[in-house]
């Protein structure tokens, strides 16, 4: 199966190709302005860098430092998104980052470094104006010219959505003229509304402009955008574009799976639902020149959990990422989403470990390691970003907002409640179908389980109004629900840039 690798070829003397297994560098020389990119194979390869934040990998090497991924284990969408939210238990096993993020404490996100905090990546979206600005000036095909800028600009949008998720809107640099300025040290923070404009045109032209079954599996595709674009106008309330977003996206013929844990297991992770998932393969390290790798077991799987081929958690009792049991109990007890949380199990020593016995949470076993018989390695299992699912829920509380609870809208949840809990569970029930706020507070509790451990819940709650009330639900302290910007950056900007409320 060709996966698509990404990888930075802008620092370095590498060219790459897309491989089975792994990857293997083949050092040609040494790259300079002078000679590279110059012709369209390099613009392709040139391109590739835009993809650096959005693997599953330890994360990368970048001249501000060594940051992140957005998909990282450790600082990234799972751990800032899920983590601190009514879905995932408080850690409290030795503090640190887990502790923190688990408990949805953030001050401490002020005093990090540059390596921890993904303020840098606005220096990453000044990286991405500056590659737009070269294929726009190139000399290669006027169609290369667009799709690679389009991959670009979607890169650019998706890096700034993240952004506005953690920080609110930021001072960016989204004009090439103004690179290597004094505007690169104004570290003002621009209106909400310009900086939702840019994002919503980088992520338009991307939708307009990508193709929708790229060459290469892992390239961005017109999906990915539509459904970013589509979670944008989401969380800013803005229902009509959203609605509208959404049924584009059912018109790209994609369906439902049938059985929901086949989305997240390597045999079936190319499937007619999955629109765009960071490709993973077998046997990885997380080095940053390797291939992006799945490392969930490893924090979702208790030390002592019997038959892991993967590296087993790291905790030693209880595993540091688990769900809490209000959660677990929330769902219909037939409902075929719930069977990826294991509830009950008899531990290596052969002692039964549930509630009752002193088991924190349900185990997330949403990617469980069947893919090989290698023992001790990390995972292969591409993991989902864009699904039908999803988009379907979403689509349905947008109409919801702008229409009322519609036959429409409740036959999308019942759609998915049918493909992925079963038949057993049956529909929306009618008493949560009699107005808009009824419906409104059922469709929270429907995307959570089916979007339960994949980076959306912290978005859902604030959204729904429902981020403090959750929280507290679960014993959690809800504070302000954006992080702080580190203070480096305060001090760097010689007070222009303000930081965020609540710190």
């Amino acid at each position: 199966m060709k996966k698509f690798i990404t990888i930075c070829l802008v620092a370095a003397a590498v060219s790459v190709s897309s491989c089975k297994k792994g990857l293997e560098p083949e050092i040609y020389g040494s790259l300079s302005t002078t000679n590279f990119p110059k012709t369209e194979a390099d613009f392709v390869n040139y391109v590739t860098e835009v993809y650096k934040p959005f693997q599953s990998k330890w994360g990368y090497n970048d001249p501000a430092g060594y940051q992140n991924d957005w998909f990282s284990p450790e600082y990234g969408d799972i751990m800032m998104f899920d983590y601190p939210t009514d879905q995932c238990n408080a850690f409290t096993g030795w503090g640190g980052i887990f502790t923190q993020f688990s408990t949805a404490s953030f001050t401490f996100l002020a005093n990090q470094g540059t390596g921890n905090n993904h303020f840098e990546k606005i220096r990453f979206v000044t990286r991405i104006t500056q590659i737009i600005d070269d294929i726009a000036k190139s000399g290669i095909s006027d169609a290369s010219k667009t799709e690679l800028t389009a991959e670009a600009r979607m890169s650019r949008g998706w890096n700034m959505y993240y952004l506005l998720q953690l920080y609110g809107p930021v001072p960016v640099i989204l004009d090439a003229s103004k690179i290597n300025t004094d505007t690169e040290n104004d570290l003002t923070r621009p209106s909400r509304a310009a900086f939702l404009a840019s994002i919503v045109s980088d992520l338009t032209y991307a939708a307009t402009n990508l193709p929708k079954n790229p060459s290469e599996y892992g390239r961005f595709n017109q999906a990915i955008a539509l459904t970013v674009l589509m979670r944008t106008y989401m969380n800013e309330k803005d229902f009509t574009n959203a609605e509208k977003t959404g049924r584009q996206i059912l018109t790209q013929g994609y369906s439902l799976v049938n059985d929901y844990a086949s989305l997240f297991q390597e045999a079936t992770e190319r499937n007619t639902e999955t629109m765009w998932a960071i490709s993973c393969q077998p046997d990885q390290d997380g080095n940053e020149n390797h291939a992006s790798f799945n490392p969930w077991d490893f924090y979702t799987y208790p030390k002592d959990y019997p038959g892991n081929k993967v590296k087993d958690s790291f905790a030693g009792g209880d595993a540091p990422i688990s769900v809490t049991w209000n959660f677990y109990n929330s769902f219909d007890a037939n409902d075929k989403r719930r069977n990826l949380l294991i509830a009950s199990y008899t531990n290596k020593s052969g002692v039964l470990k549930n509630q009752a016995n002193g088991l924190s949470g349900p185990v997330i076993a949403k990617y469980p390691d069947l893919g090989g018989a290698t023992v001790d390695v990390y995972q292969g299992n591409d993991i989902p970003k864009a699904r039908l699912g999803d988009v379907m829920l979403q689509l349905a509380e947008a109409i919801n907002q702008n229409s009322g609870p519609t036959a429409e809208a409740i036959g999308l949840v019942n759609q998915v409640r049918l493909a992925h809990g079963g038949a057993a569970i049956g529909g929306v029930p009618t008493s949560a179908t009699g107005d808009k706020q009824s419906f409104d507070n059922w469709l929270l509790k429907e995307e959570g389980w089916e979007t339960y451990f994949e980076g959306e819940r912290k978005m859902d709650l604030v959204r729904h109004g429902q981020w403090q009330t959750a929280l507290t639900s679960v014993g959690k302290t809800a504070g302000p629900y954006l992080f702080p910007v580190p203070t480096y950056e305060i001090t760097a900007s010689k007070g222009k840039l303000i930081q965020t409320p609540g710190y």
